[in-house]
């Protein structure tokens, strides 16, 4: 089989404004970047009436054996145009750290991929380097101010805001500034974080509008006066100026699949450390155009699925139809804990050959994300991302469990190798179930409950701990959360991505641990409250072969080695 750029690059591409015209899009509110991308104007969001139904793709909590989450994203959107549904994917935009770490590029694989993927893997329409120089015009606004005569006051010891860049640099993560002399500020600890996990980020992806931008914008908790008040970007007098560097990048960007399909792409929050998931203005901008939208939310369903109900739901209004939980037969061997897998490593072969004990224990980390989703109160379909080496026994299985668990169905997928073809029995599982009308969507808590309720109800129900345990440092920070009147914000937990728990190496379903809270951070203009457990960073590092090695031009300026 082809790679995925050498399939990328075979792809007959249509010019992006025939597509557009297509879908209905007014091409005046349209600005190309090149033949194949173009910015679609936000403002179209708010005009007529939703129509879509609205599919989640999600996952079982992943593993260096892969599941294929966006692949499944984009190619159940190309799925359902091929059984005669009028469809497109909302997806986030990649960051640049992981795409030149272990992870590679996020454009999906195979023959269910957005296109150009050069483009959608690298800079894009310059959304990312928007949102870092308005994460960092607001840091230099901070330290300006408390050198020159501090107006404001400003405690420096309580300044939480950090800069950010789009890349992963370990070296970053805790540093020191205002070194060098008076003229060069207050020497203070600080740090820097991935642009993905920039608050500046989670703004743009939840507002609805320009304006509700830059309201938000100023909103922005940055640190506390010596008379415990807080300071916001507004009182710094900036937010003005982050909303103009941020002004076009309001606006999503309209690609395609390598079927041809619309893919919407906008924001790139994290889901282990963000709530990670594309913008509303998106999924609200594509409910108006299309019969089907089809949105990924990052990581496993406790992740980004469970940030996608209790946050990105509760502020746009809008409410899913169906999640799709995707699954591979060695992933949920991996979960088992028979075969220890390392990132970057090569998978043992073990995972390739029929093994039905494995599996039936894996298959409990598969149901634990059914029982998420069902909290919330959507009907589950489960894709089985089958490939080769699978036997019918193990599928057959696998399909077996995942209907006693209380899917809808489940449904087995091939379209990384086939493309919409291998997508059609998932799109028409999909199709049913939405037509069905079975969702009974609810919160999994409610936002006048205290903080610490409104933890527990997702270390609990969500992750399968007994108890929470609370640091001082976090005990202390509620206490001032709730005086400075934001108890009633949803809870955005920033957690590993590697289990349902806190901890990486408890596979399976975990269940009876206690769930270490060590620390909380405000994030006031997104309208949430970030809440860190267990040794989680908001800053990567790369590993010993990172995917950048691999990364050249050739002699005529091709990018090669992508992936």
């Amino acid at each position: 089989m082809l790679s995925d750029l050498e399939i990328a690059r075979a792809t007959t591409l249509r010019p992006i404004l025939e597509l557009a015209a297509d879908c209905g899009l007014p091409t005046d509110a349209l600005r190309t970047y090149g033949p194949h991308m173009a910015k679609v104007d936000h403002r179209l969001a708010a005009q007529g009436e939703r129509r879509a139904r609205y599919v989640l793709v999600t996952a079982i909590t992943p593993t260096p054996a892969g599941e294929g989450k966006t692949v499944h994203t984009i190619g159940l959107s190309m799925g359902l145009n091929k059984i005669g549904r009028s469809a497109c994917c909302t997806i986030r935009q990649p960051s640049m750290g992981p795409v030149f770490g272990i992870k590679g590029g996020a454009a999906g694989g195979g023959y269910s991929q957005v296109v150009p993927m050069e483009e959608f893997n690298l800079h894009l329409t310059g959304d990312f380097h928007a949102v870092g120089a308005a994460n960092n015009l607001l840091a230099a606004a901070i330290d300006t101010s408390v050198l020159l005569d501090n107006p404001l006051a400003i405690d420096p010891e309580t300044i939480s805001w950090r800069r950010v860049v789009d890349m992963n640099d370990r070296a970053l993560r805790e540093i020191r500034t205002g070194l060098g002399g008076a003229k060069n500020g207050i020497p203070r600890d600080t740090g820097f974080d991935i642009t993905a996990a920039s608050e500046v980020m989670a703004v743009l992806g939840l507002a609805t509008d320009l304006a509700d931008m830059r309201r938000r914008l100023g909103e922005i908790v940055v640190g506390q006066s010596f008379t415990q008040h807080s300071v916001r970007a507004e009182d710094l007098e900036v937010a003005g100026a982050m909303a103009a560097i941020l002004k076009d990048s309001v606006n999503p960007t309209i690609m395609q699949t390598t079927s041809g399909t619309p893919a919407f792409v906008h924001t790139g929050p994290f889901a282990n450390i963000a709530h990670g998931n594309s913008s509303i203005i998106a999924d609200e901008l594509a409910s108006r155009y299309f019969d089907y939208v089809v949105t990924e939310a990052g990581f496993g369903a406790d992740m980004g699925a469970e940030k996608f109900f209790n946050i990105k739901c509760r502020k746009s209004g809008m409410q899913p139809d169906c999640a799709v939980l995707v699954v591979t037969i060695r992933a949920l061997k991996s979960h088992s804990g028979m075969f220890p897998l390392k990132q970057g490593k090569p998978l043992p072969p073990e995972l390739f050959t029929e093994n039905l004990e494995a599996l039936e224990q894996g298959c409990v980390n598969m149901e634990a994300q059914i029982a998420n989703l069902r909290l919330h109160g959507v009907p589950v379909v489960v894709a089985v991302n089958r490939f080769g080496t699978d036997t019918d026994a193990e599928v057959e299985l696998v399909r077996r469990r995942a209907q006693a668990a209380g899917a809808q169905d489940a449904a087995v997928s091939d379209l990384h190798a086939k493309g919409a073809e291998g997508g059609v029995a998932l799109a028409e599982a999909v199709h049913a179930v939405c037509e069905q009308g079975g969702a009974d969507f609810r919160f999994a808590y409610e936002l006048d409950a205290s903080i610490p309720d409104k933890i527990a109800t997702l270390a609990k129900r969500i992750y399968g701990a007994a108890s929470v345990e609370y640091s001082p440092q976090a005990q202390d920070k509620i206490r001032r959360i709730v005086d400075r009147g934001f108890a009633d914000l949803p809870i955005c937990v920033a957690k590993t991505q590697y289990s349902l728990s806190h901890d990486p190496s408890f596979k399976g379903r975990p269940q009876g641990f206690v769930f270490p809270v060590r620390d909380l951070r405000l994030s006031a203009g997104a309208g949430f409250l970030v809440v860190y457990a267990g040794d989680i960073m908001t800053m990567p590092g790369l590993g010993r072969t990172p995917a950048y090695k691999q990364v050249d031009l050739d002699a005529e300026g091709q990018i090669k080695g992508l992936f």
